[in-house]
């Protein structure tokens, strides 16, 4: 029986190769693709999920969501993903249009209807927020949430102490992280050093020569060389990816526990760090009230800490050719 996805992204380079995943995996149904303003403003980002469903032949329905933070101003990765998201590749535009529902509505109403939902989130956890804030009884219907983003080892991508998709809202990832769902992180750190796709492991995607290969890769073409510049590595990061590899195969992951996790939403030094209690220090009586924000510290998160690159690289292999 196929496992039933709601994949909520802000559609850019890796997320187009993350719902690629998804979209050609025989053992997924993806039920719906929820667009949330992030890597790109909101239409650009759902133009990229009608792109990127059209290339796999799926009519998935596609639906437009917030396009701003909770409380902030709109922030962009163009840099990193140029200006279309793509790498500027100029892609036709879809032959379809995104759904009349918005985001919210159709998160509300899948979660409420479809059995044994999985929730995975590429973005800025804007729309799942306000869906929870409508209906906290959401978190129930969840069967598990896994969230692209967070810096567990605090090396952050946006600032030092911060990955981009929580650093955009923070506001929206305390709503989600303390809701009680059942939650992975799967930190930006998963992406680095040989996960990313090396020179040897471009040519070997270009050698498949089908139309999925050719696009993970083009579509990167700037991440490629905006990676070089942020973390001076050589390569192609893919967070969206990595992150779909252990949603499509959670054995991938070969070292997590759980931790209660607090976002940072007051500190512009530390916005949207996300903090977890690695060594367990709320539950020693000693640190009880040192660290307690609230008096409330929320549930438990699972934190993904390691995976097997050999693994996620050879399950994309698979899903593009």
């Amino acid at each position: 029986m196929s496992r039933k996805l709601l994949i909520d992204t802000d559609t850019a380079s890796d997320d187009a190769v993350a719902l690629l995943m998804a979209l050609r995996h025989p053992d997924v149904d993806v039920v719906a693709i929820t667009v949330v303003s992030g890597n790109v403003p909101l239409q650009q980002g759902v133009i990229n999920a009608l792109v990127t469903a059209e290339l796999c032949d799926s009519e998935v329905p596609v639906y437009a969501g917030a396009g701003n933070p909770l409380l902030r101003e709109p922030a962009y990765a163009e840099w990193f993903h140029g200006p279309d998201g793509m790498g500027d590749q100029n892609y036709p535009p879809p032959k379809r249009a995104a759904e009349s529902t918005h985001a919210v509505d159709a998160i509300i109403d899948t979660l409420d209807n479809v059995a044994d939902i999985e929730v995975v989130t590429l973005g800025p956890l804007t729309n799942l927020a306000l869906a929870l804030k409508l209906k906290p009884s959401l978190a129930e219907k969840v069967k598990k949430c896994y969230i692209m983003g967070g810096a567990p080892c605090t090396i952050g991508n946006v600032t030092p102490a911060a990955e981009f998709n929580i650093w955009v809202d923070p506001e929206a990832a305390q709503i989600v992280f303390q809701s009680g769902m059942t939650i992975e992180m799967v930190g930006w750190h998963l992406c680095r050093g040989e996960a990313n796709l090396r020179p040897d492991d471009i040519d070997l995607v270009r050698s498949f020569d089908t139309p999925y290969a050719h696009f993970t890769i083009d579509c990167n073409h700037t991440a490629m060389e905006a990676n070089r510049i942020q973390s001076g590595e050589i390569g192609i990061p893919l967070p969206d990816p990595t992150t779909m590899a252990i949603v499509l195969d959670p054995s991938i992951c070969t070292e997590r526990s759980n931790h209660h996790v607090q976002i940072e939403t007051q500190s512009e030094l530390t916005r949207g760090m996300t903090v977890v209690d690695q060594l367990n220090v709320f539950d020693d009586e000693r640190n009880r009230d040192v660290w307690s924000p609230g008096g409330v510290n929320g549930p438990e998160i699972t934190i993904c800490w390691k995976f097997d690159v050999k693994r996620w690289k050879a399950l994309l292999y698979r899903l593009l050719q």
